[in-house]
């Protein structure tokens, strides 16, 4: 491999255990693809860079991993695989992926990193959706009353970006039992009041 970051390694090994066979292979065709790509971790995921651009992104959830071409709405789409990556439930451009058989083939996979690179060396940037990205976040009332309670919590909360504040949010409304979700915020509670962002622990230091 290229250029790698251990805290790839960390975030792979830290994954459900149907998650990690899919990274592993994503991230080895990434590199085989692109040997000059460089991984870091940003906004909590695995990132890989290229030509001092994003070139593409994967992320593990609960119950499915993600993929998405930084450049997707610049790109060409001839085999289907493409759909939109801008989904609050983490969807990713092909779609909720749960074993590595749901990953396209190789052969196709190779030939989209191949586009996505040569947009980079042309020097296209990303666009940002403004409209997705300016919904308005909804607070959950439980969470609002926790927040007036703990006046550090909710000034840091405050100041945090929008993606940030919606990584908390959803890590309260994934809970699959109040239990749960009581503990996942007085958790929250506590990074938050030191200034973390919920995937803190992947942060280079």
């Amino acid at each position: 491999m290229g250029k790698t970051d251990i805290r790839v390694d960390l975030y792979i090994d830290t994954a459900a255990e149907f998650a990690r066979p899919i990274l592993g292979h994503l991230r080895e065709l990434i590199h085989d693809v692109c040997p000059e790509v460089e991984e870091t971790i940003k906004w909590g995921t695995p990132h890989f860079g290229y030509q001092a651009g994003t070139l593409c992104l994967m992320a593990a959830f609960k119950k499915h991993a993600s993929f998405v071409f930084w450049l997707s709405a610049k790109m060409e789409d001839p085999a289907g695989i493409l759909s939109p990556a801008d989904e609050p439930n983490g969807r990713g451009q092909l779609g909720k992926l749960k074993s590595l058989e749901e990953l396209p083939s190789d052969e196709v996979l190779t030939s989209y990193l191949k586009q996505a690179m040569q947009l980079l060396e042309q020097g296209v940037k990303h666009t940002v959706n403004r409209s997705a990205e300016q919904k308005p976040l909804v607070l959950p009332p439980y969470f609002q009353e926790e927040l007036k309670k703990n006046e550090l919590a909710l000034n840091h909360f405050q100041h945090f970006t929008y993606a940030c504040q919606k990584e908390y949010i959803q890590w309260f409304e994934e809970a699959k039992t109040e239990s749960t979700r009581l503990r996942r915020m007085d958790q929250a509670l506590e990074w938050i009041a030191e200034g973390k962002s919920r995937n803190w622990k992947y942060h280079r230091k």
